[in-house]
Order: C-alpha cells, then structure tokens, then sequence
C-alpha cells in the first residue's frame, strides 16, 4: 500500500526492480530511446536522476512486466478483483453473503475521502518547470503519456460521477500558446467526450484536472474498464489500499496524492492542432483537430516525481496495462454479453484492429448442418460494446470437440481455417467507425469491419509448404507459410485503389484458373513477404494495421448472391498506402548517444 509515487519507487529499488539512471540525460528523445531498449530486454523500472532542463527526476518502465505490476499491488490485488466480481455478478452477494460482505465492506471504505485547503500541499509552478518529454523524430512536441485526466459531469457534479481516464496530453508545440494552453486527444467512446457534450449543451467550459504521478493505483484506475456502478476513484482507493483523498482550489478538483496537477478548462468549440504522435499501433497518429485547454494553474509536490510511458509498436508497457485489466475483469465480458466465452483484443495488432473470439453456439443443436447462427448474434453484440466496437476484424468461431483458447493465436486461427466457409460465414459492415489511431480507413473513425464465423466439423487440410498454384505469378513473388493454411506474398508498391484493384484482379483469375486451392484459404499481399513471414508478431501488425476490409478484401472466384460476398479464398491487400501513417523509426544518432549509460561504468551497465 503506497502513499505515493516516491514510496513505491524505493519499494521497487529495495527488491531489485528498479535502477536509478545518474548520468544527465536529455527528454528530447533520449529518454525514450533508454527506456525502449531496456523494455525490449526485459529490465527494470528507471528513476531518471538528472533530466536536463528541469529539476524534477523521472520514472519509467514501471508496468514494463506483468510480474513487476503485480509485485505492485500484491497486497491489494484480491481484495480488487473480488469487488469488480461482486459488481460484474451482484447475485453473488445473495447465494453467499458471508464471503461477500468483505468485498463489499471494501468498496465502501474506499471511498474518495475530501479534505480542506488541499493546495497547500503543493507549490504552485508553470508549465514550462515540467519534464518536456519527446519521444519520436516525428512528434509535433512534447506530451504526457501517463496522465490522469479528470472531468466531472455537468449535470451530476462531484466525483461519484467523474470521468477519469487516460487521453493523450500535448505540453507544447504546434500553435499552443506556450505554458498557456495544452492540447487533449481522446479518441471516441471516451467518458470525457459525454461531458464535453454536455457542457458544449450549456453553453459552458468543462472544468478539467490533470494529475501525474501519485500511488500507481490510480494510473491503473485511468485506464481501467469498470463495471457501472464502480467510479474510477473508488477503485483507485480499493486498489491503492487508502482512500483516494481530494479538495477543491478555484473550482477545480485537486487529487492530494498526485505529484503533479495541471488545471484548466476547455471552451466550447475550441480547437487546434494536435500530433503529431508515435501510437500504439505502430505509426503516428497524424495532425487533427483536438480540443485545446486553457491552463488555470499548475501544481508540483516539493518532492514530486514525473511517470512516464513511451508508445509504440507492441509490446510495450500498455501491453502489461492490457494483461493486468484481463486478470482483473476477464469475466466481464460475459456477464455482458450472453454466449461470449472470451474476447481477446490482439496486442501484436495494435488492439483495436484485431479481436479472436469464442461463444457458444446453440441456436439449433437438432440441425444436421453446424453453422454460425448464434455466433453472429454474438458478434453483432461485441462490434457494439464499447471500446470493442472500435475493432475492424473479428474472428469467431464455437468451441466443438476439444478447448480452445483466443491466446494461442496460430491454433485459433488453424481451427477456424479448417472449418469457416467462405462464401457463407464472411460478414462485412461498411461506412462505420474504426479506432480513431488506425489510418487504414477512409478517414479519421471511419473505415468497416468485417466478421469471419466458423463452427461445425473440419472441412479442409491447411497447407504447411507454399503450394505449387501460388508460385510463378509474375510481379507476385516471395510467397512464404506464416502459418497453416496462410501465405503472404509480395507484391509491387500500392499505388491507387483503381490500380490495385486491376492487380488483384488479375491475380485472382490467375489462381481461379490453376484450379483449386482449398488447402490454402487466406493469402495476404504485403511489401517484404520476407519481414512479415518472420515472426507472427509480424504478420499480425502487418496484415491487419494496413488494411480496411470493405476496400482491401478480394477473394478468388468471388461472386455477390443476394447481396451476400463470398469467395474460394480470402485474399488481404495489406501493403502500405499512401494515406497511411508513417511507421515509427528511431533516430540512430540518438541510439549511438545512449550507448554511454549501457557502457562499462554506465548507470545501465550489465543490465541488458
């Protein structure tokens, strides 16, 4: 149980799991840089002793693994994961109160706890005293990466209905006035939005408190999808194991365990430039409108330590963030959704891009012929609920005569690819939105989805070796197995949809006349068949990051009945387009320059 950032700090380092970094270093660019290299070998957590240009260290890397987030809130896990049960399944509080009223008596004494003249716990500074931490070439400025951003409902004031969540905040750059205004990016389906809306309504500013830093318990609670009923605040006090203490200063709420707090307001109608960003998915997000906050003041703790991420090409610490909340509320999902079984959100893919699912399949157990009817019910339900529906591709398939799981990734889809049927069980929705980071579609939350079903008995062997039909086609060469039943070839550069589709066409009559070819029934088109058949991470990021179903799904021998698509086999154009985001590349002269701290006498020594 933390009392603060710093406690949890000198925890870690008296067990090993954090290194204090001595040396000078600089937040343009070099911090990230550090901090990546460490992630990727599986290191420790970073306490940035000496960050140029400001007086405050830094931490990073501190959910870098599953076992060190955990070693976090070990004293504090069970007692949270039995609330949000108790919340996901109420009934549980009836078939067996006695074990039941210590969850409870736990969510009640966790409570948001408000106290008196809370700013005096803080010194007031200005924007420009913060760490300025920019982490890729291409970033438009500096910007908070683990921010706890908090807004309160204009219709329902007070923190029992707040909103606090994790969105993008932008310190500099771009047309901000500096030290003056800040950018917000919050992607949608965000609670923040709701009040925005609602204050926009009435004509009025939405108040908004920005906290850094504080227990980790509450960086957790931003980002956590909790069940109705259970207010991120409390939850952040049941998780810190104290409750999460807050005050007002000029009308804006001030957590007292923060390290940092920014206040501000953002205007109706008010915007400006925000990003660019290098994004979980792998690429930056590009320059869009984003509304602005009008800075009010900023608050640092005499001590105060500054948290920091970086993002970009999974895994990366938000990978542990995303294991941690399935520990948490895996169950969730099927308290919602009646039939799920599990919903695995594909981490290699960016998340959003890629969900695997398994439900059941009941609909009509006495019919001969098993095929998806349930499932797509089910489906439906999933691309509806919340950040779920952001998804472009999601594969579902019913369990038949043995367990299956979404997280062994190669079985799941060899299962599916020896029994979907591929005229039938291939569902498109077109003119709908996407993740606001992914630029595969049509524009900025718009692109389509597409559901891929199977259920019922085997139907084809999946070819191990590339077959002899997918070789010798001219301008498509390299084609390599990724896995059973897949094969990635290389095509030329993209160049316009028009143009694609007169290549895809031809490829596909190509492959209709060498005959069938069912033991093979998806084939992807990419840039370098040799990086994306190298790992399934690859393949993954590659395939389903650079593609928009309703415009880059072709299929051999394909035919529309009654306005239905189908085909023999599934073809993916997922090579890069000219409307898509840049891919995230490090600066090699700031790699070579941190090579000091990883050095023979190196803070970093030896660790790697």
């Amino acid at each position: 149980m933390y009392r603060s950032l710093e406690a949890c700090v000198l925890d870690l380092e008296r067990n090993g799991h954090l290194v204090r970094v001595r040396e000078e270093v600089d937040p343009e660019l070099e911090m990230a840089a550090i901090h990546l290299r460490v992630h990727e070998a599986g290191g420790p957590a970073l306490l940035f002793e000496n960050v140029k240009g400001t007086r405050y260290r830094a931490v990073s890397n501190l959910f870098g693994t599953l076992e060190r987030s955990r070693f976090i809130f070990r004293r504090t896990w069970e007692a949270a994961q039995r609330v949000i049960a108790l919340r996901n399944d109420p009934m549980q509080a009836l078939r067996k109160p006695l074990s039941q009223a210590g969850a409870a008596w736990a969510a009640l004494s966790a409570l948001p706890k408000r106290v008196r003249n809370v700013a005096a716990a803080f010194e007031e500074i200005a924007v420009s005293d913060l760490p300025h931490i920019r982490f890729w070439p291409m970033d438009g400025g500096a910007f908070i990466t683990l921010p706890q951003v908090y807004t309160e409902d204009p219709d329902k004031p007070g923190p029992m209905h707040a909103n606090l969540g994790m969105y993008r905040v932008q310190l500099s750059g771009n047309e901000y006035v500096p030290g003056r205004e800040i950018g917000l990016h919050y992607q949608i389906h965000r609670g923040i939005g709701i009040h925005q809306h609602k204050a926009a309504r009435r004509g009025e500013p939405l108040k908004v408190s920005i906290f850094v830093g504080g227990p980790p318990a509450h960086t957790l609670a931003a980002v956590m999808p909790l069940p109705e009923g259970l207010s991120e605040l409390t939850f952040a006090g049941l998780l810190a194991g104290r409750r999460f203490r807050y005050g007002y200063a000029d009308g804006h709420f001030l957590s007292l365990d923060a390290d940092f707090v920014i206040t501000g307001e953002i205007r109706p109608g008010e915007t400006k430039p925000e990003g660019p960003f290098g994004d979980h998915l792998g690429y930056y997000s590009l320059v869009h409108p984003f509304p602005v906050m009008r800075v009010h003041k900023v608050y640092a703790k005499r001590n105060a330590i500054w948290p920091f991420t970086v993002v970009g090409r999974p895994p990366q610490e938000d990978t542990a963030f995303g294991e941690l909340i399935h520990e948490l509320t895996g169950d969730a999902v099927k308290q919602e959704i009646p039939g799920v079984k599990e919903v695995h959100a594909v981490d290699a893919a960016g998340v959003h891009p890629l969900l695997l699912a398994i439900g059941s399949e009941r609909y009509a157990p006495y019919a001969e012929l098993r095929r998806p009817m349930e499932l797509l019910t089910i489906a439906n339900r999933i691309l509806g609920t919340g950040q779920l529906s952001l998804a472009k591709y999601l594969f579902i398939t019913a369990e038949e005569d043995r367990p299956l799981s979404t997280h062994r990734i190669e079985e799941f889809f060899g299962w599916m690819l020896e029994r979907i049927d591929l005229r039938r069980d291939i569902h498109f929705q077109t003119n709908t939105t996407i993740d606001t980071l992914d630029y595969s579609g049509t524009g900025l939350n718009e692109g389509s989805k597409v559901i891929f079903a199977a259920c019922g008995p085997k139907v084809r062997d999946l070819c191990t070796e590339v077959p002899e039909a997918l070789r010798d086609l001219g301008e498509f060469g390299g084609a390599r197995v990724v896995m059973p039943g897949v094969v990635v070839l290389e095509g030329p550069a993209f160049g316009s949809y028009g143009e694609a589709e007169r290549q895809l066409r031809g490829l596909t009559d190509a492959l209709a006349a060498r005959g069938p070819l069912t033991e093979c029934p998806l084939i992807v088109l990419v840039d370098d068949s040799g990086f994306a058949a190298e790992s399934l991470r690859n393949f993954l990021w590659v395939t389903f990051t650079r593609s928009n179903p309703s415009h880059d799904i072709y299929g051999v021998n394909a035919e529309y009945a009654w306005k239905h698509w189908g085909c023999d086999n599934v073809v993916i154009d997922a090579r890069s387009k000219p409307h898509h985001a840049p891919p995230l590349v490090p600066d090699p002269a700031v790699e070579k320059r941190i090579d000091r701290l990883f050095a023979r006498g190196g803070s970093l020594s030896g660790i790697l």
